[in-house]
């Protein structure tokens, strides 16, 4: 017999249910606008990753600069310096710049076309397709198959 609490955690929460009168062609294409933000997500993430290994390269070039011209190589030590320290990684830009356009542009224009569909079409609810799929997937009445935590 199943204890009080664990049926009330049968349910989706309502956040995570579908609005009325909403198809099953919308929450597909709700959840590949989904899917297409959180690969974009994953992209600025190894944009970041991009930005600090280059900025550690560049404080580690220093490093070797500083340890060329205590070793005695002090015109080697020189150009690399000059030419390489603090080097734009593109025309006019440090890799900054790069996550600051990135972020200012493509990201926010997809993070709001993606909350805007979201609005308009099912009251702001996020991830509905993976909620149904929770539930096509899950054994009802099983313990660790849930739909919703602990209260």
């Amino acid at each position: 017999m199943e204890s009080a609490e664990h049926s009330d955690r049968e349910q989706p929460s309502p956040e995570h249910r579908r609005p009325d009168g909403v198809t099953d062609a919308t929450v597909a294409a709700l959840g590949k606008l989904s899917e297409a933000l959180e690969v974009v997500e994953q992209a600025r993430g190894m944009l970041y990753g991009f930005h600090r290994l280059t900025g550690k390269a560049d404080l580690t070039l220093g490093e070797a600069v500083d340890a060329l011209e205590e070793a005695g190589h002090t015109e080697l030590a020189a150009r690399i310096r000059r030419e390489l320290i603090g080097l734009n990684v593109i025309d006019g830009r440090w890799t900054f710049q790069l996550v600051e356009e990135y972020d200012d542009g493509y990201y926010a224009a997809l993070r709001t076309a993606e909350r805007e569909a979201r609005d308009q079409l099912v009251g702001g609810r996020r991830h509905l397709f993976e909620a149904e799929m929770k539930e096509d997937r899950r054994t009802h009445g099983r313990p660790g198959h849930e739909a919703v935590p602990p209260a």
